[in-house]
């Protein structure tokens, strides 16, 4: 008998987003970007205001939410852009660079003046569900959540440091 072909891989969890597929982009009119770049980039956004206004979390953001609170966003748009460049690298975006610090020194107040503080579980524990709670709020089906979940949850080792 004919030897069974293998199944196709699954896309990647950037494809299940929206992939390479071009929209405009309406952070900056007239442009457009990859509406997988841009799922991501929505998420990303909406999960650093949840967690902004968390108050477990807002401790480590300190100069962040200080900038912000005086009308500078230069340090948002750095913090969204490396998250989002991370996310998508991370889930098989292949025309994207990831330049930021690695999730150790990210995460360590030592090596970050941004950061402040270590973080402990539990801090995970509420980035997580906030970044969940940013997924619905523009409506990423619960399988893609989980996936991301999945994603966070195999750096809580190198994110947790307290």
């Amino acid at each position: 008998p004919a030897p069974t072909p293998a199944p196709a891989p699954a896309p990647s969890l950037y494809t299940q987003v929206g992939g390479t597929t071009m929209v405009a982009d309406p952070a900056h009119p007239g442009t457009m970007i990859e509406q997988g770049y841009l799922s991501i980039r929505s998420v990303v956004d909406s999960s650093l205001l949840v967690i902004a206004a968390d108050t477990a979390l807002q401790p480590f953001f300190a100069v962040l939410l200080g900038e912000v609170g005086n009308g500078n966003t230069t340090g948002f748009t750095m913090l969204s852009k490396n998250v989002t460049d991370f996310f998508v690298v991370n889930a098989g975006g292949t025309d994207f660079t990831y330049t930021g610090l690695d999730m150790h020194k990210a995460h360590n107040h030592a090596q970050n003046p941004r950061m402040t503080g270590l973080a402990q579980n539990d801090d995970m524990d509420a980035f997580i569900a906030d970044v969940v709670t940013g997924a619905q709020q523009n409506g990423v089906p619960n399988n893609i959540i989980a996936q991301f979940g999945t994603l966070m949850e195999s750096l809580r080792t190198t994110i947790v440091q307290g």
